[in-house]
């Protein structure tokens, strides 16, 4: 079997991130003209990174499931659906959009560069959703003050977390991603005590020490995102997160981004926060965090990229 070549999305958390989103207008010319950035997008980040290879650029692409369709590729993932809104303590809504540009790199300005040369390809054949620009935080701390990320997996339990395996043949290498934009009310979060704050995470905060599962309130953050099979194994995510905002207008959020083998696994865990497990128990640091956006894609492998360039079907 030939292997398969993934996009990087087992890459490390890097210093600097860009995320946009947008959808790819509706005329053949506009389609065309994404199917040819995808096609120049490895030359690209080759340009850009030549300046400086020791600054890891990369970028991962993904799909939303109405654009897949209209690149009638002829076989669709297994799990590809838009984001489902959340309705329950709090409300998660969905924004649906088109392609997700992850860009990252050890420095801002390459993270920018490539950012300028994609939308600058682009130009007239989409319409802009969102960026955002995110940064590392001192030792990889949210802005609510806690390290983000504690949990994720690494070596081979990330590659089956992340990567489609055997299951979904046809899309082996690939991957599947939720995104959220969250708004913090850090003026409310900071008016608590650190115990409480502790007590919602489910760890402390300057050690990042969790707390035993003796110790931890049922709807702790911790508690809530942590989910098991039927057999009773963990089923885990890798989470890229990044703070970003404004200080001169208010404004301080975390971008969410969970990369999955199957979406199920982070929709599990988003009920669970924004419904309760069971219903009405809820994760208390919604109170404080506001989720603005909504979006799922599917993540193909590098080959597939290729295909779509060319306007190749998809088989087996």
């Amino acid at each position: 079997m030939t292997p398969v070549v993934s996009q990087p999305v087992e890459g490390a958390l890097t210093h600097s991130a860009i995320f946009i989103t947008l959808t790819v207008n509706q005329g053949a010319d506009d389609l065309q003209k994404f199917r040819d950035l995808c096609g120049d997008l490895p030359s690209l980040i080759r340009a850009v990174s030549f300046r400086s290879p020791s600054a890891g650029l990369t970028c991962i692409v993904g799909l939303g499931a109405d654009l897949w369709q209209r690149l009638e590729t002829g076989a669709t993932p297994a799990g590809l659906h838009p984001f489902r809104e959340i309705n329950g303590v709090h409300h998660a809504p969905s924004t649906p959009a088109d392609v997700l540009f992850h860009i990252r790199a050890s420095r801002t300005d390459f993270c920018f560069e490539l950012a300028a040369e994609i939308m600058s390809r682009l130009e007239g054949a989409i319409t802009l959703q969102d960026e955002t620009q995110g940064f590392k935080f001192f030792d990889n701390r949210d802005l609510l003050g806690f390290v983000d990320g504690t949990e994720n997996p690494a070596g081979l339990a990330l590659t089956e977390a992340v990567l489609i395996g055997d299951e979904d043949a046809v899309f082996r290498g690939g991957s599947y991603v939720i995104t959220q934009k969250y708004m913090h009310d850090l003026t409310a979060w900071k008016a608590m005590t650190v115990e409480r704050q502790e007590q919602i995470i489910g760890r402390q905060k300057l050690s990042d020490i969790e707390f035993p599962d003796d110790k931890k309130a049922s709807y702790a953050h911790n508690v809530l995102t942590n989910i098991n099979d039927a057999e009773g194994n963990q089923l885990q995510i890798l989470r890229d997160n990044m703070p970003f905002g404004s200080p001169s207008h208010k404004e301080f959020g975390t971008y969410f981004i969970g990369y999955s083998c199957e979406p199920e696994r982070t929709e599990r865990m988003l009920n669970n926060m924004f419904i309760g497990d069971p219903p009405g128990n809820y994760d208390r640091i919604l109170d404080v965090s506001n989720a603005v956006t909504g979006c799922l894609f599917f993540v193909p492998s590098t080959e597939m990229v290729d295909a779509i360039a060319q306007g190749e079907k998809i088989t087996g």
